[in-house]
């Protein structure tokens, strides 16, 4: 299992094994806007996830997670720490929180 302290560690050191792809979050898929790669929540796995807690301030909170389709395509979603309901659907909500 890797370690990270920091968001940015956790970033670097996932593209360096594969995870290339940088997606965003969209209320019901996961979106490469450089590649037009979308995924819905049946169509990848969370492999790995880090947490980050800031030292003083709630809003420096992340999670960062590493995602891998069913062709094998790697990628990341970095997050606030805490998913929330608001503006995404209920199966990706879903997906996300199962693993957080």
């Amino acid at each position: 299992m890797f370690t990270y302290d920091t968001v940015a560690e956790a970033v670097n050191g996932l593209k360096q094994r594969g995870y290339s792809i940088d997606f965003n979050l969209e209320p019901n898929r996961l979106v490469c806007h450089q590649t037009k790669l979308s995924l819905a929540p049946e169509d990848f796995e969370i492999t790995e996830i880090y947490r980050f807690e800031g030292n003083s301030d709630p809003a420096d909170e992340a999670a960062v997670y590493a995602i891998e389709s069913g062709n094998g395509q790697k990628g990341l979603v970095v997050t606030g720490f805490g998913i929330s309901a608001e503006g995404l659907a209920e199966d990706m909500v879903e997906k996300l929180a199962l693993r957080h």
